[in-house]
């Protein structure tokens, strides 16, 4: 999760340039990955798609389950079948009863692969939508802020280079304006486009695979 909510942007807000040829440029710093963090709709965009993990777990717990009970039940059957003592009739009808639940077996395995594959990818785009947008709120607070102190570069002091050194290396503590972000983003009544089914970051996923215990097989 955390490497879904996590943030690295290395790229440079940049207004039109061109106080360069005006003499003194207006620079400011921010760290994206902190006001990340710090915005509480990301939080609640966690939980929410923490609890889109759980509850598809649990499913998948109740599935395997009853995966597992049906195998039993052959392999019960299939311990009837060794005994010598079964008449025919008896020992036909128990086979039956097995390559039945083999079949139901098999189809199980099936859904359960699909429904882990299934929830996988609308857990991944759940979480990437919501992670888009809390991104795009941060970045339209940004650039009001850069345009209401009239900035000329804007840098990310979270963002790293190719080579895991930070993309800039000194500023001035006078130019962070992180916190002045932070502050508007979680402003009481602020309007916010994150919905429950469009935002969060990363992307819980349901990591346990159905594979059978034992594979029922035919004597």
């Amino acid at each position: 999760m955390k490497k879904l909510l996590s943030l690295a942007l290395t790229s440079m807000l940049a207004l039109p340039l061109a106080a360069f040829g005006q003499g003194t440029l207006k620079i400011g710093t921010i760290n994206m990955d902190r006001a990340f963090k710090e915005y509480s709709k990301t939080k609640e965009a966690e939980k929410k798609v923490n609890d889109a993990k759980d509850s598809a777990k649990k499913e998948f717990d109740d599935r395997t389950d009853s995966y597992k009970k049906a195998l039993e039940e052959v392999n019960n059957l299939n311990k009837q079948l060794e005994s010598t003592a079964l008449s025919a009739d008896k020992k036909t009808q128990l086979a039956k009863d097995r390559d039945d639940k083999i079949n139901n077996i098999k189809n199980m395995e099936r859904e359960i692969n699909e429904f882990r594959v299934t929830r996988e990818n609308q857990l991944r785009e759940q979480a990437l939508r919501m992670r888009d947008g809390i991104v795009k709120e941060i970045m339209d607070v940004v650039n009001d802020k850069v345009k209401t102190m009239n900035m000329d570069l804007v840098f990310d002091k979270s963002g790293l280079s190719v080579n895991g050194v930070p993309s800039l290396l000194y500023s001035r503590d006078s130019y962070d304006f992180t916190n002045d972000v932070v502050a508007a983003l979680n402003k009481p009544g602020r309007p916010s486009t994150v919905s429950s089914e469009g935002s969060s970051a990363g992307a819980p996923t349901v990591t346990t695979k159905a594979s059978p215990t034992a594979t029922p097989k035919k004597p």
